[in-house]
């Protein structure tokens, strides 16, 4: 692109007024996905739309999402971040708009697909905005506000959803939310972000058989991950075909991208060191769930508590992070700071977190999660800011665009396969917890009176979801503690160097082309 690089290390207004409402623009997107999907019952009960048709809207929100990801950064390259940015933000208010009122599922799906594909592409953006205009003194400050893509909004949702359901019962809020904070972020970016061209030159040289390969693959994949619980796995010829398929067009669509002289994803920067944080983002994202979807769905099932009464569980988590995420950069800037032990510290608390939650029992309220909370709340940025500033401070700047793309679709595959895999284990070890309490049940029976057969039934598939809640807090937290060696395994990065100047807008984002 050709902006004119900043002359100094104070960045002007301007292009961080654009920061901000790119910021804010993937702050809220990432509430559109959560509250979308935790207001799904109330959304679905005033559609009038069965179960299964329902499930879908969320699952086309997610395909659509990891679709663009890769491929996002550079559109905003090659048609400038402005005009890419403006394009997008007004497809998602539109298209929010008009959603409450449509009642064909198949434009709702649509629809839903449009705001997922289009949101996805601002988070990546963030990333490459924090490292285009912001200087070495205040440029991890950047990847803390990343963070709280995967920190933050997740657990306002709830919060947002409660509201929205619970308090106003309004459900159409749950569309319209996004309207007047993607208004601010538009205007924020029309005047923040310079005016640049367009670079057709670039349409001519990429690889496009690749990116039909790409996105059909990341698109069948996330219907599978999406879809898996509830059509049973494998069992299903659907998902089992999905699957089939979309792995056969990754393998494509990755050779592809591996020979092609300008891919989108430069798969030769996955270096052992990038590899392995690689790695150890999407584990570490997994373990994170444990602090949302374990406490929220303990809750909903055994309590029977709905999203205004499971809301204090996510905002113990997530507003502290607007804090906590710019002190752990702060402290990544010390010269005697190790990012490794902080990481490493972040890791076990996290661990802690999850071995005060596998204590539950069916007794548990909202409060009896909280100590669980505060440690997630402490660890999660420690681990996450950390590990971002180790996995992107190794890479060359001009290869700064493959690092966002690369980053952003790992956190979204990384959320989405979690819940997956987290939910498959919970449901094999419930398996397993109701066989041996029936067991007992029979022995017990020739000694004491038992009650009805539907109420012993009931009784028994309760406590075997508690315990295989805490064997799936055990196993995340075990995960967590396997992750500290491994953290102490990565590269030793020091602290940014405050007076080196910053790099040309070109230089930090630009593309090899």
């Amino acid at each position: 692109m050709n902006a004119t690089p900043l002359p100094s290390n104070a960045p002007s207004m301007r292009p961080l007024a654009g920061l901000v409402g790119i910021f804010i623009a993937a702050m809220t997107v990432g509430l559109n996905n959560r509250v979308g999907a935790l207001a799904l019952s109330d959304v679905r009960g005033a559609l009038g739309l069965a179960l299964d048709d329902a499930s879908w809207l969320t699952t086309v929100y997610s395909a659509g999402e990891l679709m663009v990801m890769p491929f996002s950064i550079w559109f905003a390259i090659t048609l400038s971040v402005r005009r890419f940015a403006l394009w997008i933000l007004g497809l998602c208010m539109a298209a929010a708009l008009i959603l409450p009122w449509v009642r064909n599922l198949e434009s709702l799906l649509l629809l839903r697909f449009a705001q997922g594909a289009a949101g996805s592409a601002l988070i990546p953006v963030l990333m490459m905005m924090g490292l285009r205009f912001l200087p070495p003194p205040i440029r991890l400050h950047g990847l803390a506000l990343f963070s709280m893509t995967a920190t933050f909004s997740p657990n306002l949702a709830l919060w947002l959803a409660a509201q929205w359901t619970d308090a106003l019962f309004d459900w159409r809020w749950v569309y319209w939310q996004i309207i007047p904070l993607l208004s601010l972020a538009g205007l924020l970016v029309g005047w923040g972000l310079p005016h640049d061209s367009i670079q057709y030159e670039r349409f001519r040289h990429g690889n496009w058989f690749g990116m039909a390969c790409g996105m059909s693959s990341l698109g069948l994949l996330a219907v599978v991950a999406d879809q898996w619980l509830r059509l049973d796995g494998l069992n299903s010829p659907l998902i089992a075909f999905l699957s089939m398929t979309g792995l056969a067009a990754l393998l494509v669509y990755l050779l592809s991208e591996w020979f092609h002289p300008e891919p989108f994803i430069k798969l030769q920067i996955l270096n052992g060191h990038f590899g392995l944080g690689f790695a150890m983002l999407m584990l570490l994202l997994m373990v994170a769930q444990s602090g949302s979807l374990l406490p929220v769905n303990y809750l909903a099932r055994i309590q029977d508590y709905r999203a205004l009464q499971s809301a204090p569980i996510g905002l113990i988590v997530g507003l502290p992070q607007l804090a906590l995420a710019p002190l752990v950069a702060s402290l990544l800037y010390r010269q005697w700071v190790d990012a490794r032990i902080v990481f490493s510290l972040g890791l076990a608390l996290m661990a802690l977190a999850c071995l005060q939650g596998s204590r539950l029992d069916s007794g548990w309220l909202w409060e009896q999660f909280v100590d669980a909370q505060i440690l997630h709340a402490l660890g999660q940025p420690m681990a996450i800011v950390s590990l971002l500033f180790l996995m992107t401070s190794v890479v060359p700047p001009r290869d700064g665009p493959y690092i966002a793309g690369f980053v952003n679709t790992l956190r979204a595959s990384g959320i989405l396969c979690g819940g997956t895999l987290i939910g498959q284990y919970v449901t094999r070890q419930g398996r397993v917890h109701d066989m041996m309490l029936l067991d007992h049940a029979a022995l017990a029976g020739n000694a004491l009176p038992m009650p009805e057969p539907a109420q012993l039934a009931g009784i028994v598939s309760q406590q075997a979801f508690v315990l295989a809640t805490a064997d799936a807090y055990r196993l995340l937290g075990l995960l967590a503690l396997l992750l500290v060696p491994l953290a102490l395994c990565l590269r030793y990065v020091p602290a940014p160097d405050s007076g080196v100047p910053p790099s040309s807008p070109d230089s930090s984002h630009g593309q090899a082309s």
